[in-house]
């Protein structure tokens, strides 16, 4: 999984590589000036730079120099270019008054580079021009937002407005140079203006801001620099991204010789009827998201009036009522419990969720509560789980503000901390669902995942992912291993269930998932 590090982290490593490794900064800022060439190569799919045009705007720090560079090297390649430094020259440090210096002796000899050193000086001629690339090297990592939306000064603003325009208005593609200027690398709140890039090409390591917040809309395609700075620089890293070889590591196959016992049992404690309605759906999708991820035996504790449309549904499934002796039986033989999806919200229901949770029977397995168990222990308090030691739950926003009793403003803006302090403070594993969907346990790294688009904005896809959670963690799992693994496969079957993300259905999602899971298998072969 690659690292996805904060602003401090990255001036951190950036600063080891330079007094520990001895990796000059000038080394540093010319290999992320090749890099970025070499993925214009790539997104431009061409060979050759010959008539090309390309705007490069830079600010007074290394971002800047980062932009001399790779203006070097794109002159070098046949390419036409022209440089606007936002500030005077004076405000150039030792290594970016050099890179900008060697430009200046380049301007001598060449007639395809155009060095202006201000935005009206260079207006008439960028109005003229078509570009091919306009390039944002402005700010990097270290602008430091206090607020979001905070109003950014001139000449900054003034450069930031130029690129949008250009980015609106014309063809040329933006590319931002390590992140988008206006962009605040560890929260993602975004300044006013911000860079609408069309792809970022970052150093060494994705920027924790990509996924938080404004960072989506403002990053757009993202590539990662390959500069030198190692990975042990950032190590043990605070905060991964979960990918396919994650989720494949975390898939247990069955063996030759197995039976369906040794293959995760798994016990779903789920849906209701009353005379207004049935929330049987739940249930099933849930219980068919379990199977077709693989469990070898699922159980489904409901309502007995609704067994028979239960066994019709997945007639896979064992039905069980919900008398206590026969439930008793059934958490003693089940590897994981999952209660929650469609349950109900009455207080039969919320009784009936801690009547469970005070079971001593239930304190050693793998529990995942979801939906409606997690009303209920809103309302039963979070110290109901005190007899549980190994607990999952599953909240969206709403659900956890009403757990941790924070707004959904503050955790929608803080996904990372507000689930992480919760984790750590009731020693439970939290998937707090989202974009990003954050993964988190005390003394364990965050998982984020992005795997997915709003193909899972659906009525059902939160019991999809609980079926596929309680399976993987049933085969072996831990609950956050199976969470974050469960992530990553829900959202690629939501991706292969059509070519049409708005038709997608839950139902679409738990058919397509045998095609996610032999995917990671077959690109492994």
């Amino acid at each position: 999984m690659l690292p996805v590090v904060t602003a401090k982290e990255m001036q951190k490593a950036d600063n080891a590589a330079i007094e520990r490794l001895h990796i000059s900064e000038t080394r540093l800022m010319e290999l992320a000036g090749r890099e970025c060439l070499r993925i214009i190569f790539e997104v431009l799919q061409t060979d050759s730079l010959r008539r090309s045009n390309f705007l490069i705007i830079c600010g007074k720090g290394n971002n800047g120099g980062d932009g001399f560079v790779l203006a070097r090297h794109l002159l070098n390649n046949g390419a036409s270019v022209d440089l606007v430094l936002l500030y005077p020259e004076s405000f150039l440090n030792g290594i970016n008054r050099e890179g900008f210096a060697i430009l200046q002796a380049y301007e001598k000899h060449l007639d395809t580079l155009r060095i202006f050193t201000t935005l009206d000086e260079a207006l008439p001629f960028i109005e003229k021009t078509n570009y091919n690339i306009v390039v944002d090297a402005i700010t990097g990592t270290g602008l430091r937002l206090s607020e979001p939306e905070m109003a950014l000064p001139s000449p900054l603003a003034d450069g930031i407005d130029l690129l949008n325009t250009l980015h609106s208005e014309t063809e040329a593609i933006t590319l931002a140079i390590d992140i988008p200027s206006g962009l605040d690398a560890t929260t993602g709140f975004s300044a006013n203006p911000v860079i609408e890039a069309d792809l970022t090409v970052t150093m060494a390591f994705l920027k924790r801001g990509f996924y938080l917040n404004d960072g989506p809309e403002c990053c757009g395609e993202v590539h990662i620099a390959e500069i030198s700075i190692p990975r042990f620089l950032v190590e043990p890293c605070s905060c991964l991204l979960v990918d396919h070889e994650f989720a494949a590591e975390h898939f247990t196959l069955r063996e030759r010789n197995s039976a369906k016992h040794t293959n995760g049992k798994v016990l779903i404690i789920a849906g209701s009827q009353t005379e207004e309605s049935s929330m049987l759906g739940a249930a099933i999708l849930a219980a068919k998201a379990a199977l077709k991820t693989g469990a070898g035996y699922v159980c489904v504790s409901l309502p007995f009036v609704l067994a028979n449309a239960m066994h019709l549904a997945v007639p896979e499934a064992v039905v069980i009522g919900r008398d206590s002796n026969t439930l008793v039986e059934k958490i003693r033989w089940a590897d994981v419990i999952l209660i929650g999806c469609g349950l109900g919200r009455d207080q039969s229901a919320i009784e009936l969720v801690r009547e469970l949770l005070e079971y001593s029977g239930l304190s050693e397995k793998k529990l995942i509560l979801d939906a409606d168990a997690l009303y209920a222990l809103s309302s039963l308090g979070v110290s109901a789980l005190s007899k549980c030691k190994n607990v999952l739950i599953t909240p969206h926003y709403g659900e956890f503000s009403r757990l941790s009793n924070i707004l959904i403003e503050t955790i929608a803006a803080e996904p990372i901390q507000t689930a992480r302090q919760f984790a750590n403070d009731y020693d439970i594993t939290v998937l707090l669902k989202g974009s990003p969907t954050v993964i988190v346990t005390k003394d364990a790294p965050v998982l984020l995942n992005t795997s997915g688009t709003e193909a899972l904005a659906t009525a059902g896809s939160g019991d999809v992912l609980s079926g596929i959670i309680s399976a993987l963690a049933a085969k072996g799992a831990s609950l956050f291993n199976a969470a974050a693994s469960a992530a990553w496969f829900h959202g690629r079957a939501g991706d292969l269930a059509s070519d049409v993300a708005s038709l997608v259905s839950s139902g679409m999602v738990i058919d397509a998932l045998p095609l996610a899971i032999e995917e990671i298998f077959t690109r492994e072969e």
